[in-house]
């Protein structure tokens, strides 16, 4: 959810004023999200700002959450989203336990319904009447919150599908849950399974829900190399075909920050600054496109300085937060290293003013690259120099 700077924005400053915007944004993971990642989505922000001791935007993505599960039939949800809020936003936030019931009542006439049309079906041994049962119940727990019980039904329907089709709906159901619940070896298996089938590497909207589900569990596993490969194959006409999993913005936002922390420069130029269809997913958020440009073309002080804002507004995103510290120190360091290749000596003062730090930080850091042997060179640290071996 990043606001699109007007125009005369790039005065210094400007991108602090507009990350803290972002920071207390919680309305636009309402525009950019659909169905069970705009409620994740928002309980994750509450429970990180609650965390921050931000009371404010905890309540502010709380009081959205309670709308939004008023909406659909996860009453477990809608009872622990009350139960955060806690009496704090007046009478018409607080738990509804009338509304509970009947919805519970409701659902559970649905899921025997369900339950009895499928035993009828299996009676009958007819093969695509028992795939769509399993896939009905599927659907059923998905929308009730009941995830395990979703996956189960799901994996179900596998040997029921009689069409390469088939075994690619089934695909992208569990792998939806299965990011859902974490589960990033199930997220992969069955990326691989969908991506065997016939006819497949022409389905463009498919393709890309396969990549983004990939490097999704690449990051969740911190291989960011492998994510920032599978991002960077995105094509830019996602658009909001996978918004009840990802945005297109979050596609271009984990891309970059992986590209950035493992790739080199040729790989850099080459699938990023030369990739037509990642640019135009670059261009819905200015702010990372400018600090890849920063990076690819020396300005370093500039790239951390929007890296170290991006940084505030990233440790609230879902699938980043856990990475963000690791992947911005990998990022700094790659800039230290890429800086003193040129040059047969570096004077440090000089450094320290290209990165916007001091130079005792600056030798620190220079030191750590040097023992971890990332850097050849000595420092002479009398004389503030830096010498290439």
């Amino acid at each position: 959810a990043m606001a699109t700077p007007g125009e005369g924005t790039e005065v210094p400053g400007a991108h602090y004023q507009q990350t803290m915007q972002m920071v207390a944004d919680v309305e636009a993971i309402v525009s950019q999200y659909t169905g069970h990642a705009r409620l994740r989505r928002l309980v994750f922000t509450a429970k990180k700002a609650a965390g921050k001791g931000d009371e404010a935007l905890q309540l502010e993505a709380l009081k959205l959450a309670f709308e939004e599960a008023r909406k659909g039939e996860q009453t477990a949800l809608y009872k622990e989203i009350s139960s955060l809020i806690d009496g704090r936003c007046g009478p018409e936030y607080t738990c509804d336990a009338a509304w509970v019931e009947q919805v519970d009542r409701r659902t559970a006439q649905k899921q025997d319904k369900l339950e009895a049309e499928l035993n009828g079906y299996k009676a009958n041994l007819i093969k695509e009447s028992i795939r769509m049962g399993h896939t009905f119940l599927g659907e059923f727990f998905y929308e009730k919150g009941d995830l395990n019980a979703a996956l189960k039904c799901y994996i179900r329907t596998r040997d029921y599908c009689t069409t390469s089709k088939h075994v690619v709906f089934m695909c992208l159901n569990v792998i939806k849950v299965s990011i859902e619940l974490e589960n990033y070896l199930h997220v992969l298996n069955y990326v691989q399974k969908a991506e065997q089938t016939t006819d497949i590497q022409q389905e463009t909207t498919t393709m890309d829900k396969l990549r983004c589900a990939s490097g999704l569990a690449h990051l969740a596993n911190k291989k960011y190399k492998l994510a920032a490969k599978k991002f960077l194959e995105v094509s830019s006409e996602l658009n909001s075909t996978y918004s009840d999993v990802i945005a297109p913005q979050d596609v271009a936002i984990y891309g970059a920050l992986c590209a950035l922390a493992s790739f080199d420069r040729s790989e850099l130029k080459q699938k990023v600054m030369d990739s037509v269809s990642f640019r135009n997913l670059l261009e819905l958020v200015p702010e990372v496109r400018e600090m890849v440009q920063d990076f690819y073309s020396s300005r370093y002080a500039s790239c951390l300085r929007t890296l170290d804002g991006l940084k505030a507004y990233l440790e609230y995103d879902l699938h980043l937060h856990d990475h963000i510290q690791s992947l911005s120190d990998q990022i700094h360091e790659k800039a230290l290293i890429q800086y003193t290749i040129p040059f047969t000596s570096v004077v440090m003062e000089n450094m320290a003013k290209a990165f916007n730090t001091d130079v005792v930080s600056l030798e620190k850091k220079l030191a750590a690259l040097i023992a971890k042997n990332q850097i050849q060179a000595r420092i002479d640290s009398h004389n503030k120099i830096l010498y290439g071996r």
